[in-house]
């Protein structure tokens, strides 16, 4: 497929945790009763409902909870208390140390394609809150077991666009709809848009193949994690990643100068062409952070 190109050949290793027992999060019931329990409530309503609980700050159809699955607590799907003992971390991403806070402020911006909170916002105390339950138990500054997504070896064929488009239709469509753009069910998102305006902007870690790839390969189809071989997850993670999506709030106004500043990887398909469309061009890319979350979702 013209634009789009191969996997780069990448050493991928697991790390010396990956075989070990993942952490088990204790269960809701042990939420302790009082005023801290009550915003340990309200993170993970949050976190499961972020339009209806925190929509200040959601830009798109997409929950907390479509990739961090089990409400944050599935090992392998990039679980919250695995998250919450790595920070604080240096980020290449914005080149600076963050806070765990700073994270999660960082994915209403780009996976929520919304509004960045500031620091100290309930809506961030009571994440926080959730995610610091969630890892009782577990001790700090190590790598956690389990933590975010498993790494992917490279496929034995470069990744390819059409093979990833056939894998979609058969094992992807039916839950998030032909055209990608999810579906719902009794007025309620049942199935989370992948591309398009109502989906994650080219900001998102997970509009990076290698992101896409894993997670897909880990946990998808829903309750099938492991069934596509790492070929498929890299080809329909290729098709997924080179479709129109948000843009990336970072934009520069220059499509080029967007990609070299940001998207300089063979990850990422940001600024290729893709079936005639420049990805990011602005003539054809739903602006970044100003879609609401009330828009039609495909039935």
């Amino acid at each position: 497929m013209l634009g789009v190109p191969p996997t780069p050949v990448v050493a991928i290793a697991a790390g010396p945790a990956a075989n070990a027992t993942p952490f088990v999060p204790p269960p809701d019931s042990a939420i302790p009763a009082g005023k801290f329990g009550d915003v340990v409530r309200l993170g993970e309503q949050i976190f499961r409902d972020p339009a209806t609980y925190a929509p200040e700050f959601v830009g798109n159809q997409l929950r907390c909870s479509n990739c961090h699955l089990q409400a944050g607590r599935q090992a392998g799907a990039s679980p919250m208390w695995a998250a919450w003992v790595a920070y604080p971390a240096y980020r290449s991403k914005n080149g600076r140390v963050n806070s765990f806070e700073e994270r999660l402020a960082e994915c209403f911006l780009y996976s929520m394609n919304g509004k960045e909170p500031k620091l100290g916002d309930p809506a961030l105390v009571a994440l926080e809150s959730y995610s610091y339950f969630l890892a009782k138990g577990l001790p700090t500054g190590e790598n956690a077991p389990g933590r975010g997504f498993p790494a992917l070896p490279n496929p034995p064929h470069p990744a390819d666009y059409a093979r990833g488009a056939q894998i979609y239709a058969q094992s992807c469509a039916a839950c998030h709809g032909a055209a990608g753009l999810g579906q719902s069910s009794g007025g309620k998102v049942a199935f989370p848009p992948l591309w398009g305006p109502q989906s994650y902007n080219w900001g998102a870690g997970m509009a990076s193949i290698k992101n896409a790839a894993e997670f897909i390969r880990a946990n998808m189809p829903l309750g099938l994690g492991g069934s596509l071989s790492i070929q498929q997850a890299w080809d329909v993670g290729t098709y997924i990643d080179s479709q129109i999506r948000p843009q990336d709030p970072r934009f520069t106004g220059d499509v080029e100068q967007t990609r070299a500043k940001f998207h300089d990887t063979l990850f990422s398909m940001y600024g290729r062409m893709v079936n005639g469309v420049v990805l990011g061009d602005p003539l054809s890319t739903p602006p970044a952070g100003t879609v609401p979350v009330t828009a039609t979702v495909a039935k």
